[in-house]
């Protein structure tokens, strides 16, 4: 099944250049708020008179708002348009980010969180739709790899900035920092972006919306549990089992729904379903991973937080630097062979993190982690760029929204189960007697961690069957 064109009689590609700087803006002003919050973790928990594990909702509730939201903001783009919703997802955010920043309470930064989270999830979830549209279908790749260019920029920008703002201001300025950038942002959707308008009459999937909702806040709070109290308490199994019976709700709902919320005709072509699980299942790998090097390079190698901080922006300008490469390559090459060649990469990424040690050096370390952005980069835009040319015109929403939403349930997910991988291994090594993980003796983190990227290599390895498999099939249709 062939996605349905675009008609170019109906879009002015000149200007795609203008989208390209309204929607980037909003990717990395959401990717600097995600990394930004995180430095101010300690400072807020001392300045808002709480403790770690009630701040640490300053983050989870942001998260579980922005995954469990954007297929609905996804579908509804479809029916009413995307420039409307993205413009209002711009001044939800810019509240948001004014509450969060005058909140007098803990509680209070939290539920302005959800506000500021609702309004990242409309640009989050529809930016790549947009650009669909706005860039000619020869030029799609390019256009993803300058977003994954952007979200580099972001990583790299937000902890530095942070630490920025927190050693000359108050706290409150990591939120106020966000309100020119949102303001400007807000005047370039209004300008800039194209208002295509969907024709016909449609009529919104409510049950359909509000299962699979529920289904991922489920999973989402299960697997926060489990990661907080264990994976085997009845609570977690309690969140994970109305998991799958929401999602096994929502299936039959869907197939049984004239206008349904996800069409389950979209996926008899497999390069999305192909694609959408192998960017999932990086992500897993990605999130879990990354999220341990900062106790590795503070805890095992005793390294300063400045030169911590620097170590850990590897892999984001390794993924800027390849991922704009890799979308034009796509464009002319085809995008199967260009992810498998990411995959690759990442592969042997983790597999080399797997050996370092105690007495790693610098280089050695760069020399590791370096694979690890790369090999992402060189994935991400031709694998997102093949997802959204799946999307028939009505349905880029939707399709865009999905893609949004398996990179964030991966990392989720990979920071819950690699994280107690990781813990798990490590209580092993270390054996009896040990107050918890990052307590354990050196050697015991040390072996826990390899066993946590042997866990991201298994997965890639995965990953790379599934698009060796999907490759052969393409190549048997005529495909690229």
């Amino acid at each position: 099944m062939k996605p349905e064109p675009l008609l170019a009689e109906t879009v002015d590609y000149s200007r795609k250049w203008h989208a390209m700087a309204a929607v980037g803006t909003g990717v990395f002003l959401a990717t600097v708020d995600g990394s930004i919050i995180n430095v101010s973790l300690p400072t807020l928990v001392k300045e808002l008179h709480t403790e770690f594990a009630v701040v640490q909702w300053v983050v989870l509730a942001y998260l579980l708002t922005i995954t469990s939201t954007m297929a609905g903001i996804g579908r509804l783009a479809d029916m009413t348009g995307k420039k409307t919703i993205y413009m209002a997802g711009f001044i939800i955010f810019t509240l948001g980010s004014a509450l969060c920043g005058l909140s007098p309470s803990v509680n209070w930064l939290i539920g302005f969180r959800v506000l500021q989270a609702i309004g990242a999830a409309m640009t989050m979830a529809l930016g790549a739709a947009i650009l669909t549209e706005a860039f000619p279908p020869a030029e799609r790749g390019k256009a993803m790899g300058m977003i994954g260019a952007i979200v580099s920029m972001g990583i790299v920008a937000g902890p530095a900035l942070g630490g920025v703002i927190l050693s000359l201001l108050s706290w409150h300025w990591i939120f106020f920092v966000n309100l020119p950038v949102g303001i400007i942002g807000t005047i370039m959707v209004k300008r800039n972006l194209p208002d295509f308008k969907p024709g016909g009459s449609q009529r919104f999937d409510i049950p359909g919306a509000l299962t699979l909702f529920s289904s991922i806040l489920c999973l989402l709070l299960g697997l926060t549990i489990g990661q907080q109290q264990g994976f085997f308490q009845p609570l977690t199994g309690l969140f994970t089992g109305l998991w799958l019976i929401l999602m096994v709700l929502f299936v039959f709902i869907e197939n049984r729904t004239a206008q349904p919320m996800i069409d389950p005709k979209l996926f008899r072509n497999p390069v999305l379903g192909v694609n959408l699980t192998t960017g999932f299942i990086c992500f897993v790998g990605l999130g879990g991973t990354i999220i341990l090097l900062p106790f590795y390079l503070e805890n095992i190698l005793h390294f300063p937080s400045m030169k911590v901080g620097l170590l850990m922006g590897i892999v984001p300008v390794m993924l800027g630097i390849t991922s704009p490469l890799a979308g034009v390559l796509s464009d002319h090459a085809g995008s199967r062979r260009i992810t498998m060649t990411g995959l690759i990469l990442l592969l042997f990424g983790f597999l080399a993190a797997a050996t370092l040690d105690q007495h790693t050096t610098v280089w050695g370390y760069a020399l590791r982690i370096f694979m690890i952005g790369a090999g992402l980069g060189i994935f991400m835009s031709p694998n997102n760029s093949a997802i959204m040319g799946t999307a028939p015109r009505h349905q880029l929403g939707i399709v865009s929204s999905m893609m949004a939403q398996s990179r964030t349930l991966g990392q989720t997910v990979g920071v819950a189960v690699i994280g107690a991988v990781w813990a798990g291994r490590t209580l092993y090594y270390a054996g009896t007697g040990t107050g918890g993980a990052t307590l354990a003796p050196a050697g015991a983190q040390i072996a826990g961690l390899h066993d946590a990227f042997f866990s991201a290599a298994a997965l890639t390895v995965i990953a790379l069957l599934l698009s060796i498999r999907a490759y052969i099939r393409e190549t048997r249709q005529g495909g690229k």
